[in-house]
């Protein structure tokens, strides 16, 4: 048996990179011993970039399949900091609806699925998969932070001291703004995406791995107020976070993709629009038959996040900092939403100002 492209996971980055390999022509496998639907920790909110990545994928959200939220705010027990995202589309939608969608898209395209099935062993230019070679001409590893195929291909990441953990539940209540509000705290932070018209998804992302949902709420009086009496939908789920990257994610014939090539922090809230450009650009690489395109692009997507995922990062573990970033932000609305512009691919980097970049540092201070 064998494939020009065989993606070890069936996570939206595996799922999407099978799309993107079919989109060019080439006859892609996903082989993922788990079987849908596949569900995972997330905040749930799908910024304009994702939701632009996923229209180049031939799927196209709107209300009917969606919840549209029209910005971001930031808020702690002293400041509140609003940003709107002008002329883009975000949506908040459940983890499973969304593999879903990317599942049927990838079965219209004639992507071969391989549910249940065990990857065992690696050579050359194949895998054991249940016991059986299976050939391939190019192999994606798309499975996720602890990525076999990425041990296999001694691709090794980076950093991962900010491991941190993720949890997740839904609540049965009409969504209260039209925003996703980022909640912030000591080393903790709590975020609500709506994701129908009436459920929200409430996330928490804390240092602490004995803190749970319930236990953060008090630490946030506001949010605990609204969610009062609301009935739960889903179980809370778990999941750790970390910043990590891959001093390489190509290797002769192996390429890797979403959270297998590194992560970002869940705090930024970049993993699936990073994931799926990723994987839109990893299919033009195995189509020129260059995966050096792919590395240079994926150096290129994963820079401007991964500055703005150590400011954030740092404003999570240092009270002094948060405290004066959200009282800038507060203060200077317009610099927020320049900064959540910048954040979301709205803005491109070249735009942003070296005086602009020592304006926003003298503020900070004297905040």
């Amino acid at each position: 048996m064998g494939t020009d492209v065989l993606v070890v996971g069936g996570g939206p980055a595996g799922l999407a990179t099978a799309i993107a390999a079919r989109l060019q022509g080439l006859r892609a496998t996903v082989v993922d011993s788990r079987r849908p639907p596949i569900d995972k920790t997330c905040g749930e909110g799908l910024l304009p970039g994702a939701v632009a990545a996923l229209r180049r994928l031939g799927i196209e959200l709107d209300s009917s399949l969606a919840f549209p939220f029209k910005g971001i705010r930031f808020t702690d027990e002293e400041s509140s900091a609003c940003a709107s995202l002008p002329g883009a589309t975000a949506f908040g939608l459940r983890r499973t609806a969304l593999s879903q969608l990317l599942i049927e898209r990838a079965a219209q395209m004639g992507v071969e699925f391989l549910w249940g099935g065990r990857v065992t062993g690696l050579d050359s230019s194949g895998v054991r998969i249940d016991g059986m070679r299976h050939l391939f001409r190019w192999l994606v590893g798309a499975d996720g932070r602890d990525s076999a195929v990425r041990k296999w291909a001694r691709l090794n990441t980076r950093g991962g001291r900010h491991r941190r953990f993720g949890f997740r539940r839904h609540y049965l209540i009409t969504p209260w703004t039209d925003m996703v509000e980022v909640y912030w705290g000591e080393r903790c932070q709590m975020f609500v995406t709506p994701t129908g018209s009436e459920e929200v998804s409430v996330s928490l992302l804390t240092s602490d791995p004995q803190m749970r949902i319930d236990r953060a709420l008090p630490h946030f009086p506001s949010l605990a107020r609204r969610l009062h009496g609301a009935a739960t939908l889903t179980t809370e789920l778990g999941a750790v976070t970390a910043f990590e990257r891959a001093r390489a994610v190509v290797r002769g014939k192996i390429a890797l993709v979403g959270d297998a090539s590194g992560s970002v922090d869940g705090i930024a809230g970049l993993g699936l629009s990073l994931a799926f450009q990723q994987a839109i650009f990893l299919g033009e690489a195995l189509a020129r038959k260059d995966l050096e395109y792919y590395q240079a692009a994926h150096r290129r997507i994963c820079k401007i996040p991964t500055r703005l995922n150590r400011v954030l990062l740092l404003m999570s573990e240092s009270a002094w900092m948060r405290r004066k970033v959200l009282r800038l932000f507060a203060k200077s609305p317009g610099m927020f939403g320049a900064l959540i512009s910048l954040h979301t691919g709205q803005r491109a980097p070249e735009e942003l100002k070296a005086g602009e970049v020592i304006d926003l540092g003298w503020r900070v201070l004297w905040a």
